[in-house]
């Protein structure tokens, strides 16, 4: 397990009695749904799932701004993990050039993975295992998860999407993905690298794969994406964040976009338009990952 897979040793210290740190290495990628499922499966038809019996963590709840947090044991406002996510909020905010608002993110989390898992099978029949769900629906943009060791990324990613579902009209799917997986890499600061995809990437080019965002916006379902494509799509997010001005100015204008419209067009069709030999300076820059060290300049 790499450094960035555990838990920030300062939440450790500040553990409630009632909880207790759990491996999940068994659960595969964290997950995202927008809109509902069938009994077959994901769908983007307008049903709700039926009521079950067994009920959301709801005994004990905490709030700021737009986050509600409930949870079945108690959790203060000036816990690490919550503070945590406050400022995410700011930095998602403000890096990103998106308005605050007051639409509600409710995260619920529970003490330990048995109540989450028996909750998300009966209410969400057919979703594969995941450590943490958000689910966006007319009705609410809900986060579900469990207090496990890799909860604050697990958070920070939700949490992202419920952020960008809350100001935005639709985000494609892979760009969801890699803004996502950009904010939940724990440091001082956003901006952050992801060692571990850092390496595999580096690996990957050294082998003859090439990025291709185009390939990335195909992909419509979560099922279709692999491991490779959530590391991809957090490359590109870092890309235009801090490996390139204009691809920056590039992506803040099609999220821009994205909060008055669902069908911006091609986000890699702007980019080949406004980056003057983009997939060469994607590569250059994917190679340069590893030596970067732990922060990227940002613009």
């Amino acid at each position: 397990m790499s450094p960035r897979e555990m838990i920030d040793p300062q939440f450790s210290s500040q553990l409630s009695p009632e909880i207790s740190l759990r491996a999940n290495n068994t659960y595969s990628r964290r997950s995202f749904l927008v809109g509902v499922l069938s009994i077959a499966g994901l769908s983007s038809g307008c049903q709700f799932n039926k009521q079950t019996t067994l009920r959301r963590p709801s005994r004990h709840s905490v709030q700021a701004d737009q986050l509600l947090l409930l949870s079945d044991f108690k959790l203060s406002k000036d816990h690490p993990l919550f503070q945590d996510l406050v400022d995410l909020r700011e930095q998602v905010a403000e890096i990103l050039n998106l308005p605050l608002n007051n639409n509600k993110v409710m995260v619920f989390l529970f003490s330990d993975e048995t109540k989450y898992r028996q909750y998300m099978q009966a209410t969400y029949p057919g979703l594969p295992s995941r450590r943490a769900y958000f689910v966006g629906t007319a009705d609410e943009l809900a986060v579900y998860t469990f207090w496990g060791d890799r909860i604050q990324e697990d958070l920070r990613h939700e949490f992202t999407h419920g952020l960008l579902h809350a100001v935005l009209e639709d985000v494609p799917l892979w760009l969801d993905e890699g803004l996502a997986e950009y904010f939940e890499v724990i440091g001082s600061e956003p901006g952050e690298i992801n060692l571990d995809y850092a390496r595999r990437l580096t690996t990957a080019i050294g082998n003859g794969w090439r990025p291709n965002m185009q390939r990335l916006e195909k992909l419509e379902q979560v099922s279709q994406m692999q491991r490779v494509d959530y590391q991809e799509a957090w490359a590109w997010v870092h890309f235009m964040l801090h490996g390139s001005p204009e691809a920056k100015t590039t992506l803040l204008s099609y999220l821009d976009d994205l909060k008055t419209t669902s069908t911006p067009g091609s986000l890699s069709g702007r980019l080949n338009a406004d980056v003057p030999e983009i997939d060469v300076r994607m590569l250059s820059y994917l190679a340069s990952l590893n030596s970067l060290g732990h922060h990227a300049t940002s613009y």
